[in-house]
C-alpha cells in the first residue's frame, strides 16, 4: 500500500487543530503558533479574540495589552510586533488571498503564507513545519535542509490532490508516531516505504518506491 493511501486510512478527513473563525483570526492564530503548541494557542486567542479580533480593535488595545495576553505563547514581544504591523498593513478585516501579497505583511513568512492559503483559501500549497520536514526527510522522499527546500521537493514529487491533506496528515504522523526522540519505528505504518528504518534495521523490508503515492 502507497504512502498516501496509508495516510488517508491513518487520518481521514485531517482538519486543522487551531480555532478561528474569519480569515483574520487564523491569520493571528498561526502568527502565534510560531514555536507554541496549537492547544496553547487556542487558550490565548480564546481570550484575546473575544477582546479584539479584527485590525481596528487590535490597534485599539495596543502593543502592550497585546503582548500581555499572548505571553504563554512566548516570543511575545516579536509576535505583538509583528501583529501590530500586519494590523496596520491590512486595509479594513480582508487578508490578502496570494503568497506574495501575504509575505509582505510584517511577521508573516512563507510557512504562514502557505497554510493561511491551504486551510482558509482552499488553494494549492504544502506548508512545512519540523514534523514535515522530518518525516519526509525519513522516508527519503526529499534529502533537504530547509522548511522552504522540503516545500519545494513535496510539491514536485507529491500529486498535487494530496498536498491538503497529506500536510495535516504528516504533522498529525509527526506528533504521534515519527516523533524527534525515540520514533516509534516498530508501530508506524509507513516504516516498509521508510529510509531511516531501514537504516536502523539492516533486515528490514526494502521497498521499491520511497515515496509511494502513485
Amino acid at each position: 500500500m502507497k504512502i498516501a493511501e496509508i495516510l488517508e486510512k491513518l487520518y481521514p478527513d485531517p482538519q486543522p487543530t487551531l480555532d478561528w473563525n474569519t480569515p483574520f483570526e487564523a491569520l493571528i492564530a498561526v502568527m502565534l503558533s510560531a514555536q507554541c503548541t496549537d492547544i496553547k494557542v487556542n487558550k490565548v486567542t480564546a481570550v484575546l479574540f473575544k477582546k479584539a479580533n479584527t485590525p481596528a480593535t487590535i490597534l485599539s488595545i495596543g502593543q502592550k495589552r497585546l503582548s500581555e495576553i499572548i505571553k504563554p505563547c512566548g516570543l511575545f514581544n516579536a509576535k505583538s510586533k509583528a501583529i501590530i504591523g500586519t494590523c496596520k498593513a491590512l486595509k479594513g478585516n480582508n487578508i490578502p488571498n496570494t503568497f506574495t501579497e501575504l509575505t509582505a505583511l510584517p511577521g508573516v513568512g512563507e510557512k504562514t503564507a502557505q497554510v493561511i492559503l491551504a486551510q482558509v483559501f482552499n488553494k494549492p500549497a504544502f506548508p512545512v513545519d519540523t514534523h514535515i520536514h522530518r518525516i519526509a526527510n525519513r522516508l527519503g522522499i526529499c534529502r533537504t535542509k530547509t522548511a522552504t527546500q522540503t516545500s519545494d521537493c513535496l510539491k514536485k514529487k507529491v500529486p498535487q490532490k494530496y498536498w491538503h491533506n497529506m500536510h495535516l496528515q504528516l504533522i498529525f504522523h509527526g506528533r504521534g508516531t515519527c516523533t524527534a526522540r525515540s520514533p516509534k519505528c516498530e508501530e508506524c505504518k509507513l516504516k516498509e516505504f521508510c529510509s531511516y528504518y531501514r537504516t536502523r534495521t539492516p533486515k528490514a523490508y526494502t521497498s521499491s518506491s520511497s515515496l509511494g503515492t502513485e
